[in-house]
């Protein structure tokens, strides 16, 4: 359901209420399970809010890509092992992943 949230906040061009996120998800999910999921977002750092009446409007914190990037940090972090841990996950790469990784890390890639 994060995630359904999440891709609604980024769709829009402002902050989003509760009520307009779930608006915008056009799911039959409940206004308080709406605001539910963005609290735990905001306190996740996921999402920040402001004041907007007497509840708060939310914006995303990164795009996709970055919330992607950091989850992979994050658990990256969680293991002791991590050079196991980046040799199996480079190892499960496809041919053109590696390669845009190899990119990456010489700095060629944009």
């Amino acid at each position: 359901m994060e995630s359904t949230v999440l891709a609604a906040l980024w769709a829009a061009d402002a902050p989003l209420t509760p009520g307009q996120v779930q608006g915008a998800l056009g799911a039959p999910l409940a206004r308080t399970t709406v605001t539910t999921i963005l609290t735990r977002l905001y306190e996740k750092g996921t999402v920040t809010r402001t004041r907007s009446g007497r509840g708060f409007a939310y914006t995303p914190t990164e795009d996709a890509p970055g919330l992607t990037a950091r989850r992979m940090h994050s658990e990256l972090q969680k293991e002791e092992d991590r050079s196991t841990v980046l040799a199996r996950f480079v190892s499960q790469l496809t041919d053109e992943d590696e390669r845009l990784l190899r990119e990456l890390l010489d700095g060629d890639a944009r």
